[in-house]
Parts: structure tokens; sequence; C-alpha cells
């Protein structure tokens, strides 16, 4: 329920994450450790309320991008391990303050650490090697294990806690053979550390679209990200939308003549239009290309498309014909329409619609 001075809210849907945690989780053996991502803002969901509902729900690890989004998450109290996938070399004294723990995705990064660790005295600090199995973004490659696996056997400071790497295409089957490509180097290089290291460190390779495609890979942990958030890899998988933007009405209006929106290329019929003017724009999240009818949003149980182009802070729905009053709410994206078919208009992934909420817009978790 909305609050008496509430505009517009992200609503967060803690049966929905339920569905989606079970749901993957069954995948996989007892025994396989369950990391969910909650980098940029978890996924736009809330990276505080979203990493405590899987901490409470039994999650193993987290992880981020970036030092900073960690920290936020210790000063709120989560509790569970943090890889930091991006740790840079600029935070080490706040990733080893807070707790976090660092992957590494090259001898250069390593070595930073290292030092910070020496100056500091502290030994077995867990750190998370990062392969580059065919991204290249990120990670050593093949060539580069034969140094690596020399620093780390004269260097007792850092304790490999796991080894990992990253898929590209696992959710594409015209990709396959590049992707069991992918597993094959991974698991000749995480073999050869761990032989080096005389201890065996977790490896994980599997994102949501792995873990649905290619279970037997799971290995000792696998990486959970846009399939907690109700995106499935599999057409005949429908996952729960754990997000729904929803907003209120502000204002209804029937306009006879004229043009509506900047640029005025929203144009009111011959026989009349009505218009609805919600809260949210383009600093929303609410991209441009969506207006002038590209998109419809749910009104009292019917779409309404947008009219106009998108504003700042606003944008305009045709209400013609519809039951709306100031106050109403509107669901721009939800169970309908969902964040996939917004997605498919624009040519892009839901990840970039859900990222690109912005912390403006209140999370608010919906318990039943």
């Amino acid at each position: 329920m909305f609050g008496e001075n509430d505009f517009s809210r992200l609503e967060l849907s803690l049966p929905a994450a339920r569905r989606n945690y079970r749901y993957f989780r069954g995948l996989l053996k007892s025994s396989t450790k369950l990391l969910v991502l909650v980098k940029a803002n978890a996924y736009g969901h809330g990276a505080v309320e979203f990493a405590s509902l899987m901490q409470a729900e039994g999650a193993d690890y987290l992880a981020v991008a970036l030092p900073v989004e960690g920290i936020e998450l210790r000063k709120a109290g989560v509790s569970l391990p943090i890889l930091v996938l991006t740790a840079g070399t600029d935070f080490f004294p706040e990733i080893i303050e807070y707790k976090l723990e660092p992957g590494i995705p090259n001898l250069y990064t390593l070595r930073a650490l290292y030092d910070e660790l020496e100056a500091r005295d502290i030994t077995g600090f867990p750190i998370h090697i990062k392969l580059d199995t065919g991204m290249h973004r990120l990670g050593f490659v093949p060539e580069e294990l034969p140094e690596l696996m020399e620093f780390l056997k004269t260097h007792r400071r850092v304790r490999v806690s796991s080894i990992y790497s990253h898929l590209a295409a696992a959710e594409d089957p015209s990709q396959d053979e590049f992707t069991m490509g992918q597993f094959d180097l991974f698991e000749k290089g995480a073999a050869q550390l761990t032989g080096a290291l005389g201890y065996r460190p977790m490896w994980h390779i599997l994102n949501s679209a792995g873990i649905e495609r290619f279970p037997r890979f799971q290995h000792d942990m696998v990486r959970l990200g846009i399939g907690i958030y109700g995106i499935s890899a599999l057409p005949s998988v429908h996952l729960s939308p754990v997000a729904s933007l929803k907003v209120k009405v502000l204002q209804v209006k029937t306009l006879d003549q004229g043009t509506i929106g900047y640029g005025r290329h929203g144009h009111v019929a011959p026989e009349g239009t009505r218009i609805a003017t919600i809260p949210v724009g383009y600093a929303d999240g609410i991209n441009r290309h969506l207006g002038c009818g590209a998109a419809s949003f749910a009104v009292n149980g019917h779409r309404a498309p947008t009219i106009g182009n998108i504003c700042m802070d606003m944008c305009m729905l045709d209400v013609s014909g519809i039951p709306c009053e100031a106050g109403d709410t509107v669901t721009v994206f939800g169970d309908d329409p969902t964040v996939s078919e917004l997605a498919g208009i624009l040519g892009t992934i839901p990840y970039e619609i859900l990222t690109s909420v912005p912390r403006r817009i209140e999370r608010i978790i919906i318990r039943k």
C-alpha cells in the first residue's frame, strides 16, 4: 500500500525472491554453495534491502563490483562473506578494515595487496583468483599461471578462498562450443593452481544462465545474478519478478486540441484525449525511447500508452476510455508489463532497465 505522501516506489517482493532462490537452489547439489550478486545496488533493487533478504534466506556468499558497495553492506550490518569483483588497488585499507574479500585478476593487484598486508603484519587474508577463460576483461591467462603459482607458494600472507572465471555466452545455445571451451580452460587452470597451493580452494564459474543450462559444472559454488531477480535463460521457465515499479497519478485532464509534452510530439486526437501525468521520467530510468506510444503501462487493469516525450521527472499516458483519477496506481513494470517487455522495446537487456532505477525511488519490501 502507498503511504499518503508516496508518489513512486520500487516494491521488492519477498515471496518472489524466495521462489526464485529456491528454484535455483533446487538445481544444485546440497553441498554446492550459493553466492548472490548484489552489485549495482542489487541490480537496481536496493543493495542493503536485498542483501539482508538473501542473508536471511540462507545465501552463503555475496558479491559486489566495487569496495564502496561492500562497505555500504557492512555498515548496514550484513555479515555474510563479500567478494569484491573489481577491487582495484586504491581501497585495500578499507577492504581489510571491513573484512571484504578481493578478487585478484593480475599480479600487479596481488603485489599491491601483499604490500598492504605486510605493512599491517596480517597473514592468511582471503583472496579470490580470477582466471580469464574467454571473456577477456579481467583475469589471469594460462601463460601467467606459472608466475602466479610461484608467488603464492612463497608468499603466505594471503590464502586463496576461491578460483573463479566468468562465462561470456552461457545463455546462448549457439555459443555452446565456446562455453564448453571455457569450462575446459577453467578446470585445467584451477587444477594447476590447486596443485601448487597444497590445499583446495572453492571453484566457481557458473552464472545464472550456467546454473540453468550447465549444472554439471557447478563445482563448489555458483554465482546467482539476474536469475534471483526474476529473469531466466530458459524460455520455458517463468520466474517471479521481484521488483515492481509503481507510481501514483499526479493529475488527469481532458484535452480537446493541442499538443502534449516537450517538442510537441504528443498530439490530441480529433475526438479529444484524456491524459494522466505520472511522477517518473528518464531520471528514474524511464528511457526516452519508451515515449510517444512506444510503451504502455498498466492503469486499473488496462494498458495506457505513453503520449509525448518522456520528461526528466514525469511522463504522460493516454488514458482515454480508461477509468483513471489522480491518486490511482500505475505499474510501470512488474508482472504487467514485465521488464523483459520494456527491454524488448528498447532493444536492450533487462539488466539495463533494472539498474537504471535510481536511489531516489524508495525501495519497499513486500513481505506477503
